[in-house]
């Protein structure tokens, strides 16, 4: 009888030793996985970026999908917290810029806006440019880029719609309005919108902010204050700069509508 517990005793620490390894077999499996997806990563001596940098992450899974050409430096600085808006240096590289500019020229047309009766297309004179819309995943660029999108918003990308070009030519603009929608029929469309991402394709000399005129707290310690023009100094503005990509949020955190998202382009 004696001889049976110790057996049975046995087998018990032989099953928990089993279930050690298994259970340290399988973490390993796991972080090896997580290391080849480049979603974990093991510190490297000379490394300084910050354990918690958000803005490093962001960059590392950007740079998954490589795109086209070689873009600089890249990091996030916080523009605004009402509205919330962010602003990614070198988001594009030029090659990317020239391959959309050269891609949606042969099809720019009149600028249009949302009939918020109708949910049609419909001319208007606060919005003079000229644009175009691109598929969604329409080439291997494209997918990249939008793929570079959903990474920095952390937004998927069947979340979003496809990628618009827009042209403004001297004295073209859009006078201020909102990206969400206050009518039930573009919402049952498409849903709401929650942000939007604006990457700016070229450089300009004078003028073509984006202008946020409810936007709180103080617009004039942007970098840039000095480079604006009169029109871009009533309010937080944002110089385009060739490569660079604008994150604004229309939406709270809380779901609710930002009336603080309220913007311009001219």
């Amino acid at each position: 009888m004696a001889k049976l517990r110790h057996s049975r005793l046995q087998a018990k620490k032989l099953s928990t030793v089993t279930l050690v390894l298994s259970m340290l077999f399988m973490l390993t499996v796991v972080l090896l996985m997580l290391l080849g997806l480049g979603i974990f990563s093991l510190p490297i001596n000379g490394d300084d970026s910050p354990p918690n940098d958000l803005t490093s992450y962001r960059r590392m899974a950007s740079e998954r999908g490589k795109g086209v050409g070689k873009r600089g430096e890249q990091w996030t600085e916080v523009l605004s917290w009402e509205p919330r808006a962010f602003l990614y240096h070198n988001f594009l590289s030029r090659e990317e810029c020239e391959y959309l500019i050269n891609l949606a020229k042969p099809y720019m047309k009149k600028s249009t806006v949302v009939d918020s009766k109708t949910g049609q297309s419909k001319d208007s004179r606060v919005r003079t440019s000229s644009g175009m819309f691109l598929r969604r995943g329409q080439d291997k660029i494209i997918m990249d880029i939008e793929k570079r999108i959903a990474d920095y918003t952390f937004i998927p990308v069947e979340n979003g719609e496809g990628l618009q070009v827009l042209h403004y030519e001297v004295e073209q603009k859009y006078d201020a309005h909102f990206d969400y929608f206050l009518d039930e029929i573009n919402t049952k469309n498409g849903g709401q919108r929650m942000g939007t991402v604006l990457m700016y394709l070229s450089d300009v000399e004078e003028g073509g902010e984006t202008i946020f005129p409810a936007a709180k707290g103080n617009v004039s310690a942007v970098p840039w204050w000095n480079e604006l023009s009169e029109c871009g100094k009533k309010g937080l503005a944002v110089k385009p700069k060739m490569g660079d990509a604008l994150l604004f949020w229309s939406m709270r955190p809380d779901a609710t509508l930002d009336p603080s998202s309220l913007h311009g382009l001219q």
